[in-house]
């Protein structure tokens, strides 16, 4: 019995995967399940946009993300549109922002305020838990601000995220250091489920004016098949393995 224990220790692609599938999204059941725990979703309030801007956390990343004008970008989990409305600005009139999100009474009143700001290079999609629904090879930069965490399943999530890249382009990653479940995400997870869907990462920085820190993939050689993932390991496991 003890061997069988660690064989499904070790092989988390097959004992894990075969776990049950009830309540997972059809079109993610064909990707492994990503074994952590999941945020629940956050505020999606513009009260907190002040503080941001006194700590220069936009400008800080968009300098980090080389955001020139002409550009298309994409914010994913854009809430009431912190970042939307300054990368609108950045990228300027020859510029286009995709603002999504799955909370349509959130994307309601960014619809408004993209209105009442008269924005016209913005635009505004609902995605759902398993597919942005980006159009393909669309985008320079894509931007997953304080949100990856919260994406139940990151495997169908960046699969079908990584064809919107246009040629060149890289997905931004801001986050926290801290479990999954406290808003959060260990940069090594974070890195390990991006390199299951060949991206490679080409950017890390700690900032205090993020409050936590920066990351920026690239994609490289060819998409895996669903079946060619396997999910990874939380930081922590191979102690508890070891000690079992």
């Amino acid at each position: 019995m003890r061997g069988l224990s660690l064989a499904c220790l070790l092989v988390l692609s097959g004992c894990n995967q075969a776990s049950d599938d009830a309540g997972r999204p059809e079109n993610a059941r064909e990707f492994p399940r990503a074994f952590r725990p999941v945020s629940p979703l956050g505020a999606t309030s513009v009260s907190n946009e002040r503080a941001r801007d006194d700590r220069r956390e936009a400008q800080t990343v968009m300098d980090l993300a080389d955001i020139r004008p002409g550009m298309t970008v994409a914010d994913i989990g854009a809430g009431e549109g912190y970042y939307t409305v300054r990368l609108s600005e950045r990228v300027g009139p020859s510029g286009r922002v995709l603002a999504q999100d799955v909370d349509a009474s959130a994307l309601e009143r960014l619809g408004n305020r993209i209105e009442r700001e008269r924005l016209g290079n913005v635009a505004i999609k609902r995605g759902v838990i398993a597919d942005p629904g980006l159009p393909k090879d669309s985008f320079d930069r894509i931007f997953l601000v304080h949100m990856y965490h919260e994406v139940a399943e990151p495997f169908a999530f960046l699969w079908r995220l990584r064809p919107s890249l246009r040629k060149g382009g890289r997905v931004i990653v801001v986050d926290a250091d801290r479990p999954t479940d406290q808003h959060g995400i260990d940069p090594q997870l974070l890195f390990c489920e991006f390199n299951q869907l060949g991206f490679r990462l080409v950017g890390f920085e700690r900032k205090p004016e993020l409050a936590g820190y920066y990351a920026e993939f690239e994609a490289v050689g060819d998409r895996p098949e669903p079946s060619e993932i396997e999910p990874c390991r939380q930081p922590g496991d191979q102690e508890e393995e070891a000690a079992a």
